[in-house]
């Protein structure tokens, strides 16, 4: 099956039509395998860089803090027992890593997913070539289709002119199509991608 779509320039004019393969881009939309690769995906940012001490590695505890008899307090012979202020802590977190991975069938499914769910509102453009790496360059793109929201730009390869004019806008990203996530497909509120990057999406996806 296959839909057919309109083509902009950079002025926002429709410069021809595109059909897109309804393989990639007019799937079921799976809710829950979208959850996972978000969920895969944040995993995979986290640091897991927190560590505390434990009473093995805290310092001090060569000698008994106080007598075994006469004073009220429990029998304790470390100043390093976690019951005491600045004592080791049992059972803290360690670092570690939380990342999880989801199969490659599993991730083109999601993908498949994520692009069908934003078809509504995914503008195609012929190319993204920005003129000068200047930022009132990306604002007038943005300006040109009326976009105020989050927009996510997915081009078959971020050219230095567009990743400069882009870098300042923070509700703005560009991704080059090998790197595009389930996770900036949902972020973003309006999804541009160029002809090009499409076509490599269907050839990956298809």
């Amino acid at each position: 099956m296959t839909s057919e779509v309109k083509v902009f320039d950079l002025a926002g004019k429709a410069v021809g039509s595109l059909t897109l393969n309804e393989k990639v881009f007019g799937v079921k939309v799976n809710k829950g395998l979208l959850h996972q690769a978000v969920l895969s995906y944040l995993a995979a940012a986290r640091s897991g860089t927190h560590s505390t001490l434990t009473k093995s590695e805290v310092r001090g505890g060569g000698k008994k803090p106080f007598s075994q008899k006469g004073t009220g307090n429990a029998r304790r012979g470390s100043s390093r027992s976690p019951l005491i202020p600045g004592g080791g802590v049992s059972m803290g977190p360690k670092p570690r890593d939380y990342a999880f991975f989801l199969n490659k069938s599993m991730k083109k499914a999601a993908l498949r997913s994520a692009l069908t769910d934003k078809k509504e509102n995914m503008i195609v453009l012929k190319n993204l070539d920005i003129a000068q790496p200047k930022t009132k360059e990306m604002r007038a793109v943005l300006q040109n289709f009326k976009t105020e929201t989050r927009a996510l730009f997915v081009d078959e390869v971020i050219t230095e002119n567009t990743a400069k004019a882009s870098r300042n806008i923070p509700t703005l990203k560009t991704e080059s199509v090998k790197n595009i996530s389930v996770y900036a497909l949902l972020k973003y509120d309006k999804f541009f991608v160029t002809e090009a990057a499409v076509r490599k999406l269907e050839e990956t996806l298809g």
